[in-house]
């Protein structure tokens, strides 16, 4: 049986997407903030700044990838209940 394609049930998983990447987004900007202030508090100005937002885009990225492999697991779960 073929799942349900609506066009509201599309445009939900969409939304989805779009809060995923702001999610990447604001994880690299809190981070690259914290050691930017870090830097600023301790006059090294680069190092933290550069340092929070490797960090900050590795956690981001593994938040986004974790969370779309539960996504991906839920979808195939509902998938095998179904049929």
């Amino acid at each position: 049986m073929e799942p349900d394609r609506t066009p509201t049930r599309e445009l939900g998983e969409g939304y989805s997407y779009v809060a995923l990447g702001f999610t990447f987004a604001a994880g690299i900007l809190m981070f690259m903030g914290g050691g930017w202030l870090l830097d600023r508090w301790l006059g090294l100005t680069p190092l933290f700044t550069i340092v929070g937002t490797l960090v900050g885009a590795v956690l981001s990225f593994l938040n986004v990838y974790w969370r779309l492999q539960a996504d991906t697991e839920a979808r195939r779960r509902r998938r095998g209940e179904k049929e």
